[in-house]
């Protein structure tokens, strides 16, 4: 397999915070390419279908460009349409589609090795984000055709029984969701209670509709095993046995640790798994190898996301071009979780 093409940097991951540091460095006079195994802005492609983003739009832009939208928070739709227009306005070159297997050579000489062929370049920068690995129950069935850990839309299951996996924001939001559209939906919930770090205008509409009835509730319970036509449970009082058309297990995602692996980048043995990085220059322990944006947290995927994570490419750009730090905004900061 041949070398076909040589860029200063690479950058793996065609999200926003990708995008945004493919636009620094080459600000900087440095050539760029943004790899990713799937479409442009993929995990937006793959949000439910009228998502609403939490953040309001000057929070989701990049590069400087205007995000223009008559939403005070923007949609899927809307994000879609901003980060293309930015990927070409600015340019960038993209190759999508395009799986990466790893990455040999030596610091300043490296080559991205890709189902295609290779890339050489200086540096890479890798922004690959954490919703591709779903968190997986782990358990009989997780695999049969009616389940799911992606959720889309609700209107599928008009008149259907409707399991919901989970007690954060994905899962409220679809099981609310599924009930409007005239599902009959029963969460089974891990914990205690639906999750306080659910978003203030969600928890209250859907707490109250457990409350009412319209939509049943199993707290503390467990995930046993799923067959074609039920989901088996364990609760508090014992197990349950729940009819279900289809099960939506929202448990969360997580970056890929394999595929850092086989990019040389070791991870730490803190509960995050952090991934090995220097905290102000988000270097790696590969020399000129860098993370950007959420993939930075490991398993703390709500430590970084757009709103912060955009800043990094900044970061990254002005240590490659020996520039002093930049000046940034307090959001930089990483979020406390809440747990």
């Amino acid at each position: 397999m041949t070398t076909d093409s040589f860029f200063d940097v690479v950058v793996i991951g065609a999200g926003p915070v990708g995008l945004a540091c493919a636009i620094e460095v080459q600000r900087r006079g440095f050539t760029a390419c943004v790899i990713d195994k799937g479409a442009l802005v993929n995990s937006i492609i793959g949000y439910p279908t009228n998502m609403e983003f939490f953040s309001t739009p000057e929070l989701l832009e990049i590069g400087g460009h205007p995000f223009p939208t008559s939403h005070y928070k923007p949609l899927r739709e809307d994000g879609l349409d901003y980060y293309r227009r930015v990927a070409f306005a600015e340019n960038l070159q993209l190759r999508l589609y395009e799986r990466v297997l790893g990455l040999e050579g030596e610091p300043g000489r490296y080559e991205v090795v890709t189902e295609k062929g290779r890339i050489a370049c200086r540096f890479v920068i890798v922004a690959t984000g954490f919703y591709d690995v779903p968190n997986y129950l782990r358990v009989p069935g997780e695999d049969l055709p009616h389940v799911s850990h992606y959720y889309k839309e609700p209107y599928p299951h008009t008149g259907q029984q409707v399991v919901v996996v989970g007690a954060k924001n994905s899962s409220a939001k679809a099981a609310l969701q599924l009930l409007r559209a005239g599902a009959d939906v029963t969460m089974v919930v891990r914990g205690p209670e639906i999750s306080e770090s659910v978003k203030y205008w969600i928890r209250p509409d859907l707490v109250n509709r457990i409350k009412e009835g319209r939509i049943k509730a199993l707290f503390n319970t467990t995930i046993r095993r799923i067959t074609p036509e039920t989901v088996e449970v364990q609760t508090p009082d014992g197990p349950q046995t729940l009819p279900a058309t289809y099960v939506y297990a929202l448990t969360g995602y997580h970056p890929d640790f394999e595929f850092l692996a086989a990019l040389g980048i070791t991870c730490q043995t803190d509960a995050a798994q952090t991934p090995t990085h220097d905290a102000d220059t988000l270097e790696t322990n590969r020399p000129g190898v860098y993370l950007a944006g959420t993939v930075c947290g490991g398993l703390n995927t709500s430590r970084w996301f757009i709103e912060n994570g955009r800043y990094h490419a900044q970061v990254i750009a002005a240590r490659l071009a020996g520039e002093a730090a930049p000046e940034l905004p307090q959001v930089l900061q990483p979020v406390q979780l809440t747990r």
